[in-house]
């Protein structure tokens, strides 16, 4: 299988099986080896981790020949360890190669290479300089390039994009970057896509409906400068309990809510913001997001968006005066824009400075040539967010020894302060003092001359002491040579600078009593030419100096929402870590509040970016090196606005001082006094609120005095500080619960009316409100208006009030209502209606008064109007009932009526009653008119009887197959049982009666000749009378046709037909039946009738013309129609005498054959339609007998299809889609087929998409 690169760059994997089982895996490097740049007589190590299951086998190669050489080469691996390294002893030049590392199990092999470089010194350099001057490094980089080129790349396994993802993109996307996504993913109908687009946006709304309100502010995903990806929407859904998912390229991944994680969430009301952070190029695709099934937002994150990042960081270099150094930093992805820098400024390549980059873009080279002292220093890679920096130092010859030591010196303290330190490096300074007896490899450098050690028995050695202790440097001479000098830093020492000098036979002590910063350094002691060099250092905690120290006891104040630094000067020599912690708990850096820990040569310093009432505390750190440890507290105090007032928000209404409002004060006054509350107001139905009051800080009641009974306010309370207004306690809107007004008076009573003025009484009302009533209004309307108008405009005090201004004989009706100091109230009911006219006179006496109607609880009754010479006219009657055991007049109805007749109900079953009944007017009552006979309520008997007019006949007539309804009404009290007979006996099953409410009903639902007969209806009441009724029913049908026909010639000229009656007319019952000839002859071809309404079977037609042919019909006819006809089956022929001199014969007349195969008059013709519009495909066809037409679509018949439906009208044709789709598309082919033969028309359908 092809080569597969692993998340590590530079490391190459290879598959040598199909599939790997279940719990291996393949070889790779979860630490591969790191390029080299070397001197000459160093020992390079290379170190590798390896993982894979089972555990693989390392090979370690080079591209020059093979790794035998066990002296030169020393492979090693730990049992048990993944780590395997590689040594090489006493470097030279022919060191430099490419080296490879390969791991290998039985499932694949994974691996990857590092360079070594050797840096040539002293005479081999210098030889080889003046043979090829600066051409040996050109010629071995330029055939490190080839190489590289001749390494053909690993085949990066092309990412597949799932299609529907692209339009999902496309869907979500800005109309400027349709071009841009089409060509990346190879969409070239720009118009199908604009249609399956607004296609995609219909189904992606109706997918939408069940989860989410709306969508807005798309923000696509972009790259800020900390290197992370971010994109955000606003998102109104349905349910808060509505899931959202991440997905990538198709895949979910999970996020969560914090810093912790690479995917997270961040969410504010409606707003998501997703965040992927430490970007690297698997990151790279289309992200999208979903709520539940439906897919909301997609966006896509460019490779070329991703910030490379430092893979191989840049390692400190040495080299000697003169020499060449080597940088070398490889990155995650190419950055053409990387950039090189010299102690912060940007290098220009010259021939001293010269870069190369690999042809894959992701190694960089800088190679300083003849390096000098002023060439030491800082030297960085910078790409876009990241940058890699390391320090050269030049070391001098023999002669410069102690500068050269100085250098080293400042470069030990340079990297104790730099994070990433290089492996390499440390392994080299170990080499270079094997003999430290205080902290082998701490970093000192050993020189002696001579290049002998045989005249120190023992040398000088690296030595560290804490500040304050005593320190002692000394060395042993195998032979006297004297007192020697000790010097520091390259300067001489003297008893005057604090030292003591001892001399203990051969051994040699620098005495240091109270060792502090300034005693650390490079010692040295010379002895003749000898000479023995050891490092002092002296490890001393942090110090803060006391102003600082000073200063931080004072808090600092800061501002919520604005970003915190809280710096820590301090002074050390020696690396310093930094622990900040708050109230006793670390701040971790990077943590959910987004805080920032930073450590740098004399200050650490800790970053919010958003402070908050959350950070407020104390704040300690804690500095901590090797020479000690110290702490430092400070005190931060963030200022923010209040928080609301503790609720709930107590509202009460106290009537007629106002609205009094109750609240607890804030949990947090964000860190300042209060200085008051502010109170506001809004009415119900608006937006605005309106400040009513300010109470002081020590007090949380409130009481607003202005308010409108009957109108709902909503009050909120803030409180106030320095910083302004906190959030508000809101209240829900609350009615102010309106005075009590009064009720309504009682209808207004009439006292007197004359044509001149009404007077009116009434009553006060009652119930709340009706204590103080401060008058009356009176209205009036004339009867049937709807308008009241005002009687007075002043409230009377008084409940009698007599009404002017009246038109005379105008009706009136008045109502009262009443006023208090709250207002009106409701107005009472309306009086009756009174004339506005002189007092009348009672009327008189009714009339004809008698009962119409009984039953068990009503009895009604009917009057007429009084005589006009007894009174004046009545307006309305009053009837009363008097049960047979009271003495005591009781009224039927309210009021009165205003009819002559009244039906009184509820009355007791067979009880006895006494009726009266009295004209009113506004006169008064007249004389009550009384029934002398006591009535009794039960029904009136009425006997059964039948209530025929005129048009009810004694005989019906129907067709056979038709319903039969014959509706009888009657007359009877009780209900009389009802029978129906057929011919003296009950009527058939087939037959349907119906009788209900004095109306009874024969129902025949399809009448046949069986019942055609006498029908009888019997009432029988309850006490036997009995009342018949009866009538006939004949059921006729169309006559049968009469028999054959017989023609006969009895006179000359003549010729009689004879036919069988029709069966018909031998039947009883039967309609009543005639008979029509017809003939056709063959001088005229159409039938023509010559006798009607024979009642005989037998017919002679005269005047018949010799040589012609007759043809007779004969038709059965009744009043319901004519029978089918009877025809001859020979014509009848009347022989011509022929002349001598010719012969004529007549030619016979036949009927024409009209038989015809079918055949397409119009055919089908192609439809070219977009879906959605109706299709009708027609076509006309022609033949006999009719030709049957059929569809089929792609030869399948559309028989039952209820998709398509299809019409004949007199050979026309044709075929109807309601709506057509692009299934609907096809050939269609219509078939007409009659005995003769068949016809067939062909067409096509053609859907396309619709453009809208």
């Amino acid at each position: 299988k092809p080569p597969k690169r692993t998340s590590r760059p530079g490391v190459s994997v290879r598959q040598l099986v199909e599939d790997v089982p279940e719990g291996c895996s393949l070889p790779d490097f979860e630490q591969k080896p790191v390029t080299l740049a070397l001197q000459e007589g160093k020992n390079a190590i290379f170190r590798a981790v390896v993982c894979g299951d089972p555990r693989p086998e390392v090979v370690w190669q080079c591209s020059k020949g093979n790794l035998s050489n066990s002296s030169k080469y020393q492979i090693s691996s730990s049992p048990g360890s993944k780590e395997h390294v590689l040594q090489i002893n006493k470097l030279t030049g022919e060191d430099t190669d490419l080296y490879r590392c390969t791991a290998v199990n039985i499932y694949g092999e994974a691996t990857c290479m590092a360079r070594l470089t050797v840096i040539e010194v002293g005479f081999r350099k210098n030889r080889k300089r003046q043979n090829e001057p600066q051409e040996d490094l050109k010629k071995e980089l330029m055939d490190f390039r080839k190489m590289l080129k001749k390494r053909a790349p690993s085949p990066v396994p092309e990412k597949k994009v799932d299609q529907e993802q692209v339009w999902q993109l496309l869907m979500n996307a800005d109309r400027k970057d349709y071009e841009q996504i089409c060509l990346k993913y190879g969409i070239v109908d720009f118009r199908g896509m604009l249609r399956r687009l607004q296609q995609m946006r219909k189904e992606h709304e109706e997918k939408l409906a069940p989860y989410v309100h709306a969508i807005s502010n798309l923000r696509h995903i972009r790259v800020n400068k900390e290197g992370m990806a971010t994109f955000d929407l606003e998102l109104h859904l349905k349910s808060s309990e509505s899931k959202i998912y991440l997905y990538k390229d198709g895949e979910m991944i999970p996020y969560g809510f914090g810093n912790q994680t690479k995917h997270c969430l961040r969410r504010l009301g409606k707003h998501y913001q997703f965040q992927v952070r430490d970007l690297r190029p698997e990151d790279a695709g289309i992200y999208q997001v979903r709520v539940e099934d439906a897919e909301v937002f997609s966006t896509e994150l460019d490779a070329s968006a991703i910030p490379p990042r430092i893979v191989v960081p840049l390692a400190d270099a040495r080299c000697q005066e003169r020499g060449d150094a080597v940088f070398e930093c490889t990155l995650s992805s190419p950055c053409p824009s990387a950039s090189w820098t010299f102690q912060h400024q940007p290098l220009r390549l010259s021939d001293k400075y010269e870069v190369f980059v690999s042809t894959d873009g992701l190694t960089h080279r800088l190679v300083v040539r003849g390096a000098c002292f002023a060439d030491m220093g800082l030297y960085s890679l910078g790409t876009k967010l990241h940058a890699s920096s390391a320090w050269l130092v030049v070391e001098a010859g023999k002669d410069k020894s102690l500068p050269t030591a100085s250098a080293d010196h400042q470069l030990q303290a340079r990297r104790g302060g730099r994070e990433g330190e290089s492996d390499v490096l440390g392994q080299r300074d170990a080499a270079q003092s094997p003999r430290s007896r205080h902290k082998p490899g701490a970093g000192g450098f050993f020189v002696e001359a001579g290049g002998s050690t045989g005249h120190f028995s023992q040398s000088l050695a690296d030595t560290e002491v804490q500040q304050g202790e005593a320190a002692v440097l000394s060395c042993v001479l195998t032979h006297d040579l004297g007192p020697g000098a000790w010097f520091k830093d390259g300067v001489k020492l003297s008893a005057q600078d604090g030292v003591v000098f001892e001399q203990d036979g051969l051994a040699r002590r620098l005495l240091i009593a109270r060792a502090e910063g300034p005693h650390a350094g490079k010692y040295s002691f010379v002895a003749g030419e000898l000479r023995s060099e050891a490092a002092l250092t002296v490890r001393e905690p942090p110090v803060i100096a006391p102003d600082v120290a000073e200063k931080l006891r004072e808090p600092l104040l800061v501002k919520a929402g604005k970003p915190v630094a809280m710096k820590v000067p301090f002074q050390s020599r020696l690396p310093v870590q930094a622990t900040w912690r708050k109230d006793g708990a670390e701040v971790a850096a990077g943590g959910s509040k987004g805080a920032q820990v930073a450590v740098g040569d004399s200050f650490t310093r800790l970053c919010l970016p958003s402070a908050d009432r959350k950070d407020c505390g104390q704040y300690s750190v804690t500095l901590r090196s090797k020479g000690g440890s110290t702490q430092a507290q400070l005190t931060l105090q963030v200022l923010d606005k209040p928080q609301p007032p503790q609720g709930p928000l107590e509202v009460r209404d106290c009537h007629e001082a106002g609205i009094s409002l109750r609240w607890r004060p804030p949990r947090d006054d964000g860190g300042r006094a209060l200085e008051h509350y502010m109170v506001e107001r809004r009415q119900a139905g608006r937006s605005t609120w309106l400040k009513v009051g300010e109470p002081p800080a020590d007090s949380t009641t409130f009481t607003d005095p202005h308010t409108e009974r009957g109108k709902k306010y909503a009050f909120r309370v803030r409180a106030v500080t320095a910083e302004g207004p906190g959030e508000a306690l809101e209240s829900e809107e609350v009615l102010v619960a309106p005075e009590a007004l009064p009720g309504p008076p009682s209808s207004p009573a009439i006292l007197s009316a004359s044509s001149r003025d009404i007077t009116l009484s009434w009553t006060a009302p009652r119930g709340p409100g009706s204590a103080h009533i401060l008058g009356y209004l009176i209205e009036k309307r004339k009867k049937g208006s709807h308008t009241w108008v005002a009687v007075n405009q002043q409230p009377v005090s008084g409940k009698k009030w007599t009404v002017a201004d009246l038109r005379q004989g105008s009706q009136y009706e008045f109502r009262v209502t009443a006023v208090a100091p709250a207002g009106l109230g409701e107005p009472g009911p309306p009086s009756d209606a009174v004339f506005a006219r002189d007092p009348m006179r009672p009327p008189g006496p009714v009339r004809d008064l008698r009962v119409t109607d009984t039953s068990h609880t009503s009895i009604t009754l009917s009057w007429a109007r009084p005589d006009a010479q007894d009174g004046d006219e009545a307006q309305g009657y009053v009837v009363e009932l008097c049960g047979s055991d009271s003495v005591h007049w009781s009224p039927c109805h309210a009021g009165s009526v205003s009819g002559t007749t009244f039906t009184a109900k509820g009355l007791r079953p067979r009880e006895g009653y006494f009726v009266r009944v009295t004209a009113v007017n506004d006169g008064g009552h007249g004389q009550a008119t009384t029934l002398d006979t006591m009535v009794q309520a039960m029904p009136v008997t009425v006997r059964p009887r039948f209530l025929l007019d005129s048009g009810t006949k004694d005989a019906l007539t129907v067709r056979a197959g038709d319903t039969v309804r014959v509706p009888l009404h009657f007359e009877a009290a009780p209900t009389p049982d009802v029978t129906w007979l057929k011919d003296g006996l009950p009527l058939p099953a087939r037959s349907v009666t119906f009788t209900k409410d004095g109306l009874t009903q024969l129902l025949v639902p399809a009448a046949s000749l069986a019942d055609s007969g006498l029908y009888t209806v019997v009432l029988r009441g309850l006490q036997g009378e009995e009342a018949t009724c009866s009538f006939r029913l004949r059921v006729a049908a169309r006559p049968r046709p009469p028999g054959p026909i017989v023609l006969k010639e009895v006179t000359p000229g003549s010729v009689t037909a004879e036919w069988a009656p029709s069966p018909d007319e031998a039947e009883a019952g039967a309609a009543p039946l005639h008979y029509m000839v017809l003939t056709r002859s063959s001088a005229c071809a159409t039938w023509r009738p010559v006798a009607e309404r024979l009642h005989n079977c037998r017919f002679t037609l005269v005047d018949v013309l010799p040589g012609c042919e007759y043809h007779f019909r004969v038709v059965a006819k009744n009043e319901l129609g004519d029978s089918e006809p009877s025809d001859t089956r020979q014509p009848w022929v009347v022989p011509r005498e022929q002349p001598d001199r010719c012969r004529v014969r007549t030619p016979s007349l036949r009927e024409p054959d009209l038989s015809r195969k079918p055949r397409f008059l119009v055919g089908l013709r192609t439809h070219l339609l977009p879906q959605g519009c109706e299709c009708c495909m027609t076509c006309a066809v022609q033949g006999w007998p009719r030709p049957h037409v059929t569809w089929f679509k792609n030869d399948q018949s559309l028989e039952g299809n209820p998709a398509v439906y299809s019409t004949d009208v007199l050979g026309v044709c044709s075929l109807v889609i309601p709506s057509v789709s692009a299934k609907d598309g096809g050939r269609y082919k219509a078939v007409a087929e009659n005995p003769l033969g068949q016809a067939v028309s062909t067409a096509t359908l053609i859907v396309v998409e619709s453009d809208s």
